[in-house]
């Protein structure tokens, strides 16, 4: 109750992030997260569709499932927020699905990912009225002019990494420190599927390396940088289509090439058991983990005030002792296992809600 007697507003939020055989789900009440659940879908049952945008009846079926089955009523929900699809590059921050996001998504123009079909799908909630939101989106780029250069004019670096991960992740860390997002910077590592690390300027993600088929580290199953001369050898090598080559660096690299598994957890088994190839293998990961994040410590010119570290991998004592060892020399390392993006996907619609974040419109 406020002052007067009068029983305060609760906001309700649903909070959708599809992947490739899974939506993730949670309905929030203001900033508490009532319920959530990970809807699973049979690879039987997707087979059947030739693209993503051919599975909107199947996922709003078992998202409308899902709420049917705890009562939540669409026409009673403030805002229903959905992980963000590949439109041109924009600012971060919480954005309102309108038309020509869902025009720029659906065209492919900027990439494709079954979050894509999330934008659909919280448009099509939205007649019943709540707001459809979605936060940071995948191509949110803020990156600065010198992070734009690769040494080729035609091939500047991009913007491509898990931004909504990586905000939340810093934007939790500065509330349990009691401060600021935008007056610090930070470091923040994702170790995940791929292995991104992106200097924090103050609430602004200034450079990052591309961990889907761009630069950085190697991870589980992703190359990152190669030797490009030999890199360009092996294209033009006659060995390898291009589909085989792109497989190869975002498929069978990293992890897989070198120990035939892209299980971190499996391979830190086997080198507790003593095998020297997979702790190697491991410690190398880690070893340039370590390299891409000094490296942002120079973008940010040594004013480094925390180094966080995200994602699966960060739930490994061993792993993180090798980072921690190589660069604590910088700033204090704090450890934040796995993904805040849920999280930050309904706590930045309700800050919006109330009027604390500006809701962006793409024009």
């Amino acid at each position: 109750m406020d002052r007067k007697g009068l029983a305060m507003k609760v906001y309700k939020i649903v909070a959708i992030n599809l992947g490739s055989t899974s939506t993730k789900i949670a309905y929030y009440e203001n900033d508490r997260c009532v319920l959530k659940e990970n809807l699973s879908h049979q690879s039987s049952d997707l087979k059947g569709f030739a693209t993503v945008w051919e599975q909107y009846d199947y996922r709003m079926d078992a998202i409308c499932g899902f709420l049917d089955a705890h009562g939540i009523r669409v026409e009673k929900l403030d805002a229903f927020v959905t992980r963000g699809g590949h439109t041109k590059p924009l600012s971060g921050g919480v954005y309102r699905v309108n038309e020509l996001m869902l025009e720029q998504s659906r065209s492919e123009r900027y990439g494709n990912h079954p979050t894509d079909l999330g934008l659909q799908i919280a448009w099509g909630f939205a007649r019943y009225g709540p707001v459809p939101l979605t936060v940071d989106p995948p191509t949110t780029d803020e990156f600065e002019p010198l992070a734009r250069y690769s040494g080729l004019a035609e091939m500047p670096r991009r913007s491509s990494f898990q931004v909504l991960n990586h905000r939340a992740v810093g934007k939790q860390f500065a509330k349990d420190q009691g401060k600021d997002y935008r007056a610090l910077n930070l470091i923040v590592a994702h170790m995940g599927g791929g292995i991104t690390v992106a200097a924090h300027k103050k609430g602004r993600l200034v450079d990052a390396n591309n961990g889907i088929a761009g630069d950085g580290p190697f991870s589980t199953n992703r190359t990152g940088t190669l030797p490009v001369g030999a890199l360009v050898d092996a294209c033009y090598s006659g060995a390898f289509t291009y589909q085989q080559m792109m497989r190869k660096i975002n498929g069978e690299g990293g992890l897989m090439a070198y120990l035939g598994d892209a299980d971190a957890y499996r391979a830190e088994q086997e080198a507790a058991k003593g095998s020297q190839k997979h702790r190697e293998a491991l410690e190398a990961m880690c070893y340039q983990t370590s390299k891409e994040i000094a490296a942002c410590a120079a973008v940010l010119c040594g004013e480094v005030d925390a180094i966080i570290i995200t994602g699966g991998m960060a739930h490994s004592l061993m792993m993180m002792d090798w980072i921690r060892r190589r660069v604590e020399f910088i700033a204090p390392v704090a450890l934040y296992p796995g993904e805040y993006e849920m999280q930050s996907l309904a706590l930045s619609a309700y800050d919006a809600l109330r009027g604390m974040e500006r809701i962006k419109e793409l024009v």
